[in-house]
């Protein structure tokens, strides 16, 4: 900070503009360092501390010294990742039915407990049961697993975003284990229910759900996810290892439900399967918390705990002085002094408990970041609008396939076996030659040309690469969903399939482009805020789907399509206004109140001089 402070007085009282440092923050990105850089740290820029020319990205720097084993990487994600994905893509159809199963098994009970007379078929676990086809039944069923998913949902929508929050100050694998740990407890629970139905109650599987939602769930672990991708990858790589999360995403749902369905006929168990996924689980939770590396340094940690302290703190002192003046006439003196002295204490955890705050992050102050704002709002609705899609539509897509060409369990699983596969090879394939091509050689070039073999990554936003494979993945997926409306044909129709599985290029260039719009220390909370809105899509799209479905199937069944592509065509449109190399941009001055030097009044806040290199973000 420079000494010169300019004093001003704002609403009777008096604040402190403080210069930052130009020098060390101007052109600041994610690349650049958490506090202000003095001038010898500018000249240390082209040596590390063994006298080593500088990695051609700044996050490489806090590992330079640390060995292989030590030094997060995308490759030390992908196992474990992969297998998360296989057990939660592997356990849907075994835990559907054992909940058909075990809620039968309780209606008929309860049934012949009111009529001696009543006789029934026994439900036998992960049997052909036909009496569980009753339409009493399945009307049980849907209403029990809408309750779950509603419940792990919402859950999810409030706990996410924390935890992707928290990431940024205290590291991602502590918080990967956490939002692993509500998968094991769910298992946990599923298992006991499913081994002593008459003891264990299918009620308490509600409390599973709880576990898992508490915990993130799903939602919780792919943000992590990609927020330690984003830590260890640099602008010029992030789409590509993002993307290999996605196809470790596409395959494990393809696969999952196949190898479970193979294992459970091969034990003649269903229950078997559970201990399987429980063993994933614990695997998984062992792995993340004993080998894999941390990808915030400690030393990232601890300022991104500083900054947001002083944040915190900025936030309280503008409350206990923001009490409007009409509220003195309105509770008289004594109470309004009493609100404007504890407003700063109470008032901070109140807006903090509201579940829509994390949002406010897609929204930065600033003239200067108008273009930001819309940027991130319209990457974050897109990528939601995805995730609704994959979410609700998938199982509509294949009951539309069903009922259109009469096809089976075969027929079915085998069009969604192909388009999740190519979906596959174009993120492991065609997505890394487009980096390369489009990225990674110009940046050699650019290199070899300068004659500076250490041309440093800056981050700046999305580039123009970001944008439009955006655009061409958004139109693919509107123009096959559009074909879905047209087509009668089989053949024609798994063409329309393929189109669409272009389209999974769209989710990961999205995620990858919004985390290059704000600092390292900001990519959890950001990538939080969007795991809220995908909480919230997976509770609404199903219904909103499947209901859109149900009500037109037997007059128009395309419907559907309809509004799907309507979805992806405004989708499409929106993405225009998408703008590259758009950053975070913070002002010159920052805004900080502060204590008048013996100011009895005010012993908790900070003055200029206690305060010697801390300033206060705008977010």
């Amino acid at each position: 900070m420079t000494s010169g402070a300019e004093p001003v007085r704002k609403d009777s009282r008096q604040i402190t503009l403080i210069d930052e440092e130009q020098d060390g923050l101007e052109g600041a990105t994610e690349t650049s360092p958490l506090v202000g850089s003095s001038s010898e740290g500018s000249n240390n820029a082209e040596l590390n501390g063994n006298g080593k020319r500088q990695e051609s990205w700044i996050g490489y720097e806090d590992f330079a010294d640390q060995p292989w084993w030590r030094t997060p990487s995308i490759y030390w994600l992908l196992g474990p990742y992969f297998l998360f994905t296989l057990a939660f893509g592997g356990v849907l159809v075994p835990k559907l039915n054992l909940i058909v199963d075990l809620i039968c098994r309780n209606y008929y009970s309860e049934r012949q407990a009111f009529d001696p007379d009543f006789s029934f078929a026994p439900v036998i676990l992960g049997d052909d049961n036909p009496q569980c086809n009753a339409p009493a039944v399945q009307k049980h069923v849907a209403t029990f697993t809408l309750i779950m998913s509603a419940l792990t949902g919402a859950l999810s929508a409030l706990t996410a975003p924390k935890l992707g929050s928290l990431s940024d100050r205290y590291g991602r694998k502590r918080l990967l284990v956490i939002s692993s740990c509500g998968g094991l407890a769910n298992e946990v629970i599923t298992i006991f229910a499913a081994k002593f139905p008459d003891t264990v109650s299918y009620h308490w599987l509600i409390m599973g759900a709880f576990f898992d939602g508490i915990m993130g769930s799903f939602t919780a672990g792919s943000i992590l996810g990609h927020s330690y991708t984003s830590d260890c990858a640099p602008p010029s790589k992030r789409g590509v290892h993002i993307g290999y999360l996605h196809a470790c995403l596409f395959t494990g749902l393809a696969f999952g439900p196949l190898l479970a369905g193979y294992f459970v006929e091969w034990t003649g168990s269903l229950v078997s399967i559970f201990y399987v996924v429980l063993g994933c689980h614990g695997f998984v939770i062992l792995y993340f918390w004993f080998l894999l590396p941390e990808s915030i340094s400690h030393k990232r940690q601890m300022a991104a705990r500083a900054k947001h302290r002083a944040e915190v703190e900025a936030t309280a002192v503008q409350l206990r002085s923001g009490l409007p003046s009409f509220v003195e006439g309105l509770v008289g003196s004594r109470a309004a002094s009493f609100l404007d002295d504890h407003m700063g204490t109470w008032l901070p955890a109140v807006l903090s408990a509201n579940p829509l705050a994390p949002l406010k992050i897609l929204m930065p102050s600033g003239r200067s970041n108008g273009r930001l704002r819309r940027n991130l709002i319209i990457l974050a609705l897109i990528d939601t609008m995805i995730l609704m899609s994959a979410m609700g539509a998938g199982t509509v897509i294949v009951l539309y396939s069903e009922y259109m060409f009469d096809w089976g369990t075969l027929e079915a699983s085998r069009f969604v076996s192909i388009v999740s596969m190519v979906r596959v090879v174009i993120l492991l394939c065609i997505l890394p030659a487009i980096n390369y091509v489009f990225r990674v050689r110009p940046l050699r070039r650019q290199r070899r040309e300068s004659g500076d073999t250490n041309v440093v990554e800056m981050n700046s936003g999305a580039d123009n690469l970001d944008v439009w494979l955006l655009r061409i993945a958004l139109l693919s997926d509107a123009a096959g969903t559009a074909g879905y409306i047209f087509v009668r044909r089989e053949e024609l129709f798994v063409l329309c399939g393929l189109a669409t599985a272009f389209g999974g290029l769209a989710s990961a260039t999205t995620q990858s482009a919004v985390t290059k719009h704000v600092p390292a220390e900001r990519v959890g909370s950001l990538l939080g805020a969007i795991g809220l809105l995908h909480a919230l899509g997976r509770v609404f799209a199903p219904a909103l789907f499947n209901g859109i479905y149900a009500g037109t199937v037997e007059t128009f069944p395309q419907a559907f399509f309809v509004l799907l592509t309507s979805l992806f065509g405004l989708a499409v449109c929106a993405s225009f206004f998408v703008k590259p190399h758009v950053y975070l941009q913070e002002n010159g001055y920052v805004a900080v109140p502060v204590r008048i030097p013996g100011d009895p009044d005010d012993p908790d806040i900070l003055s200029d001089e206690e305060l010697p290199s801390e300033t206060l973000p705008r977010l």
